[in-house]
């Protein structure tokens, strides 16, 4: 992670951009720039190190009125939120920036709280450890060298929180590993004791050591570099190159930050914490433009471990939260990343000065074949009146790295109106050493001679906020159910009845859900105000989300209290102007005492939800139990949740994607006279080792 920081920090300082057309656009490198010389003008008496320098999105009335009538109505005001550290001051300066004026909109101190850690505090730690006296004493004791500090890393993570040390300083935890060579993966050395690293003053406090010790182990390092692939025999000589190519160009079309594709339409954003954020996406419905959603983002994620032992109970990071998906953003390369015909959005982020730093290729956005749309044959003939829709679907993707894990995000549009998300885990799993003969009690597994992965948690938090034909939105429940009328009755008699039972969320606190396997539960947003003309139904779409673990911390647990978000499956809760972060605003060193985020805008959940401006809170994830095949690096796991349209359209809304083949039951019967041409193409006969054939032909082609 050191390494990938590094790049960022290393990148050139950006040119000024052109001016912004579009009031949604994330801040370029030149306004970031701008906005930190006004607050150090207006306040030169004060020694600030920026944390944050970021859009601070425009009042949704606002922004609305200027889309109506963009040539008649203002512009939102330009407005940046700022976080600034003062040397030798706690707690942290929070402002508003109005660009559009030149001046400070607002400006107060929050005390008691710790700002998101950026690059510049991440590096600082492992040149600590590698010179701190206490670490080298600990480091020899557990068999390294005092002349080796070279060789021994650090992943830096936020304390999470610590009774003994509250949140006035603002510290890292340092989980320390072993590297012998340059090249090797640290993760499978393991050390096992913790130093705790005051950010700020750039000193080792205290370092967590366990009460049985573990030496250093002496296996050899599990690596994944090519000259270990050469050791255990090399890599595959029988993977074929696949290559995508569009001759005709791409069907989407980008106009700033604007994407049209496919009748959809949407503005694809990005900040420091969130990352991707989709605003202002519709579809064009035969001609009529329709409002489905506001805006749309990760808004949150936290990872509990399981082992109860100390210091392992600080183990739970909320790698948006506290870190930023945005600042942990990986610059992405045409065919390995993404592959085919690509474009790209840049990123930019302040250092400590304020200055802009540009971060090339922070958003992928490509094309893809999506397999069959549709398909229908009738077996009357045969099957040979046929009809088959192959689908192409647009991705918008970024990879964040959080210490030893790879988080891949793809906003997936299909043909079909459905929206999904898809998240891929991989990288490395956080390991902690194994003594020869100790037992992991369950709590983790050996993934390698002295390595013990805990078993963790990844549970993410979906802000969804609906306009469905307009603003008047509801959520309703859907649960599959049996009919409640016996088996011999008038009204079932043969007990096969069961049906969608709908349940519309009328306050915040009812929509407080879970999930239920045992009734295939689904929630509908829908617009109750809008019916459809042939079911009768609201028009709406369906969240479909089956990966929805509880949290597994106990009710009390200090997971728990933090991660107030990741109780239930579903919240719902009213719309506010820049409410976005389920966990709160600052979540590192906070203690869940109150918990903050969430269960503060849910109150007594009495707040009114039925047809009104409303935000859906959704939490889904994977448990994960460690294996050796994990390590020592993770094949992707994917996990996905879709976004369906259901009474929306009046019909299927692919009707009119060209079809990849199509043969009507008249021309069919006219075929049936004459010899029927092998559907398998030339090239897919040398699987079978055979020579392609001249005539061969391929139905995609017809």
């Amino acid at each position: 992670m050191l390494e990938r920081l590094s790049q960022i920090s290393s990148h050139a300082r950006a040119a000024p951009a052109p001016a912004v057309e579009h009031p949604l656009d994330p801040l370029s490198a030149s306004e970031i720039a701008a906005a930190s010389t006004i607050v150090k003008a207006t306040y030169p008496d004060k020694v600030l190190a920026f944390n944050v320098i970021s859009l601070a999105d425009p009042r949704k009335a606002e922004f609305l009125a200027w889309e109506a009538a963009p040539a008649t109505t203002p512009k939102p005001a330009r407005e940046v939120d700022i976080v600034a550290l003062e040397a030798g001051v706690s707690g942290v300066w929070e402002g508003i920036v109005n660009l559009t004026t030149g001046t400070v909109a607002s400006w107060k101190k929050v005390d008691g709280v710790q700002p998101i850690l950026t690059v510049d505090d991440l590096i600082k730690v492992e040149k600590a450890i590698r010179t701190d006296p206490k670490v080298i004493e600990q480091c020899v004791i557990s068999g390294i060298p005092a002349d080796e500090m070279d060789k021994v890393y650090c992943d830096p993570w936020t304390i999470g929180y610590d009774e003994r040390f509250g949140t006035e300083r603002r510290l890292q935890q340092a989980i320390m590993f072993y590297r012998a060579d340059i090249d090797d993966s640290q993760y499978s050395h393991p050390l096992d004791f913790c130093p705790i690293f005051d950010t700020e003053t750039a000193e080792i406090i205290a370092i967590d050591i366990p009460d049985v010790r573990r030496p250093l182990s002496k296996a050899p390092h599990s690596n994944f570099h090519g000259k270990a692939v050469e050791a255990m025999g090399g890599y595959r000589d029988n993977v074929k190159p696949i290559f995508v190519e569009q001759p005709e160009g791409v069907s989407f079309k980008i106009t700033g930050r604007e994407i049209e594709w496919q009748n959809f339409k949407f503005h694809v954003g990005f900040n420091y914490r969130e990352g991707i954020v989709l605003n202002n996406i519709s579809y064009t419905d035969k001609g009529v433009v329709r409002p489905l959603f506001y805006r749309m983002s990760l808004a949150e994620m936290v990872v509990p471990y399981g082992n109860p032992d100390h210091p392992h109970q600080r183990k739970h990071a909320f790698d948006l939260g506290e870190y930023g998906g945005g600042y942990m953003t990986n610059s992405l390369a045409l065919g390995c990343d993404c592959k085919g015909v690509i474009h790209y959005m840049d990123a930019a982020f302040p250092d400590r000065s304020g200055e802009g730093i540009v971060l090339k290729n922070a958003i992928c956005i490509h094309e893809e074949d999506d397999g069959i749309l549709f398909k229908h044959s009738d077996f009357r003939d045969n099957y040979a009146t046929s009809v088959l829709a192959r689908g192409v679907k647009l991705i918008v993707s970024q990879i964040f790295t959080a210490a030893n894990y790879e988080y891949m995000i793809y906003w997936t549009f299909h043909m079909d109106g459905t929206i999904q998300l898809e998240i891929k885990l991989t990288g490395i799993l956080n390991t902690y050493i194994l003594a020869d003969g100790e037992d992991t009690r369950g709590f983790g597994t050996r993934v390698y001679p002295g390595v013990n992965a805990h078993n963790h948690q990844h549970l993410f938090c979906l802000r969804v906020h609906p306009m469905l034909d307009g603003e008047g939105n509801s959520v309703q429940m859907v649960d599959a159910m049996r009919s409640e009328a016996p088996v011999g009755s008038k009204e079932n008699f043969y007990g096969n009845a069961f049906y969608p039972k709908a349940t519309v969320f009328k306050t915040v606190g009812e929509s407080i859900t879970d999930y239920n396997g045992a009734t295939s539960r689904t929630w509908d947003i829908i617009n109750p105000n809008k019916k459809h003309p042939y079911s009768g139904k609201p028009v709406s779409y369906k969240l479909v989300s089956r990966e929805t673990p509880q949290l597994l911390p106990k009710e009390g647990s200090l997971v728990w209290k933090r991660a107030g978000f990741a109780r239930h499956t579903m919240h719902v809760t009213p719309y506010v102007d820049r409410q976005f972060y389920p966990a709160g605003m600052y979540v590192p060193q906070t203690s869940g005492e109150p918990s903050r985020g969430l269960p503060e805008w849910i109150g007594d959940g009495s707040g009114a939800i039925e047809n009104t401006d409303v935000v859906m809170w959704h939490t889904f994830g994977i448990t994960h139990f460690p294996a050796p095949e994990d390590f020592p690096i993770m094949p992707a796991e994917p996990m996905s949740l879709l976004l369906r349209p259901r009474n929306f359209f009046q019909q299927n809304p692919a009707l009119d994607v060209p079809p990849s083949y199509i043969m009507t039951t008249s021309q069919a019967m006219v075929a049936g006279e004459h010899d029927v041409t092998s559907l398998t193409d030339n090239v897919s006969r040398l699987a079978f080792g055979e020579t392609a054939a001249a005539e061969g032909s391929s139905c995609c082609s017809k």
